[in-house]
């Protein structure tokens, strides 16, 4: 891509971005887990700013109950894979971008090794199970992790590095499964998620990608930014 063309396709981005910054984006490999109503819009965003490597994972394929929040899934999708469907949009969006699509569930056999090598990781999973075999394989690659979380109205952004506590300090040192107590969901599985609140918490996490990446502003490194949108609170709480 020359400069001429960069400067076209992203001339919106200046003067935010500078064309060094945008170019360090475009070399910039980024690992989005979870395809759905915070992915979705993750994906959307970083293939937008030009973000030039992007591995896009989800094991899942579209039901009809996603219809009400994820920006990737349309009726003609009921049963397509996430992880496909998110690859053919950013073809459609910006073919300068770099995409592989893992379509699989991530565990503690292969996070690593479809981690390694990123930047940065964005989690949007649903499962808090996961997120703490995410954080271990993130400390052993020594990747920094943007998690975002939703619940109705409801959500939260914070960013990981290796060597912080992380979610140990929101969840606790253990969740259910990982003390014989079964599988521990978000609370979302009960309070449902609306789509504005997804995008919304979809773009907090994209801002601390891009701050991480080009190592400018302030990040919610041991903080936790809890926004609720019926009554427009918006909290950051130190974790430390």
């Amino acid at each position: 891509m020359t400069i001429e063309s960069i400067k076209e396709r992203y001339d919106r981005n200046f003067d935010t971005l500078s064309l060094k910054e945008q170019a360090t984006l475009k070399a910039s490999k980024v690992v989005v887990i979870g395809l759905g109503g915070l992915g979705g819009g993750v994906v959307e965003m970083l293939a937008r700013v030009g973000v030039g490597h992007l591995t896009l994972i989800d094991g899942d394929v579209f039901e009809g109950s996603n219809l009400n929040r994820q920006l990737l899934c349309e009726e003609t999708l009921i049963d397509f894979s996430k992880a496909l469907a998110a690859k053919n949009r950013v073809a459609a969006i910006n073919s300068e971008v770099n995409v592989m699509h893992r379509q699989l569930y991530v565990d503690a056999s292969n996070l690593y090794d479809h981690i390694k090598g990123a930047d940065v990781i964005m989690d949007c999973l649903d499962s808090i199970d996961i997120r703490f075999l995410l954080q271990e394989a993130a400390v052993k690659a020594d990747i920094p992790i943007i998690s975002g979380a939703i619940a109705g109205v409801t959500g939260q952004v914070t960013t990981i590095f290796p060597g912080d506590m992380g979610y140990a300090l929101i969840y606790g040192k253990k969740s259910r499964s990982q003390s014989g107590q079964g599988k521990l969901r978000g609370v979302e599985t009960k309070t449902g998620n609306i789509s504005y609140c997804a995008l919304f918490v979809s773009a907090l996490q994209s801002s601390e990608c891009l701050k991480v990446l080009l190592a400018r502003g302030s990040v919610l490194q041991n903080k936790l930014l809890i926004a609720e949108l019926w009554n427009n609170t918006f909290d950051i709480v130190s974790l430390v």
